[in-house]
């Protein structure tokens, strides 16, 4: 479905990203590991089309998108889970959620059954319709962050580093919630500091180290959580 090939990408004369080449295929989950500085907020960014690539090419089922604006992505089917659990704070849950649906705002027959579908998804989000949206908790808000991208009906979840500064019993519910959206058939590019999260949902897992992918392989049984490590520190070969 989304493919990237030696992307280049940056700010002003700053190049942040070097030849990235990764492809997330239709139902796949893919993991971007990488600390603090890593280049993988500007990878995600990029994706998203946010920030343009200065070379390369990023392709969603075979055309190429990176020549689009943010806002065209809703209606090829991406839609962006930011991280920071970015939430509206003077407006309420349900108009937060329904900002998800600006889009396809007249087709309000579609955006009512999709409502409540978030609902069914998040019941917490529905007791707390009403409230301000500044008053949620860390994990609420990432909750709403999920509804109102779920809103816009997409194909493929970007997925911005939705553990951090959550709690991990709060991380294990998101963690959960993503496993049951996939297993609806959404794709998803997930970009993480957790490990464990990471190799607990995805495919394939790629760290990014100075810009660049020092380690990418698929997920299973077999990878050395060691090695992934040493990769993740730094310390591993590039």
């Amino acid at each position: 479905m989304l493919e990237c090939r030696n992307v280049d990408a940056g700010y002003g004369k700053v190049q942040i990203l070097h030849g990235l080449d990764f492809v997330v295929p239709t139902g796949g989950l893919s993991a971007i590991l990488g600390s603090n500085g890593s280049g993988k907020s500007t990878a995600m960014k990029t994706v998203a089309g946010l920030v343009k690539p200065t070379s390369g090419e990023i392709l969603l089922d075979g055309h190429r998108i990176d020549e689009l604006g943010a806002h065209s992505m809703a209606a090829e089917g991406l839609s962006l889970v930011p991280q920071g659990k970015e939430v509206l704070a003077g407006l309420s849950v349900e108009e937060n959620i329904l900002v998800g649906a600006y889009h396809r705002r007249k087709d309000r027959h579609g955006v009512a059954e999709d409502l409540e579908m978030v609902y069914q998804e998040f019941p917490r989000l529905k007791t707390r319709r009403k409230a301000p949206a500044g008053l949620l908790s860390g994990g609420e808000r990432q909750m709403l962050s999920l509804g109102r991208a779920l809103m816009a009906r997409p194909r493929m979840l970007l997925l911005d580093e939705p553990s951090a500064a959550l709690a991990p019993k709060v991380v294990g519910e998101i963690s959960d919630i993503i496993r049951k959206l996939r297993g609806r058939g959404l794709t998803m590019l997930l970009v993480e500091q957790n490990v464990s999260m990471a190799l607990e949902l995805a495919d394939e897992i790629h760290i990014l180290r100075e810009g660049r992918f020092a380690y990418s392989r698929k997920n299973g049984p077999d990878v050395d959580i060691e090695e992934l490590r040493e990769f993740y520190l730094g310390k591993g070969r590039s």
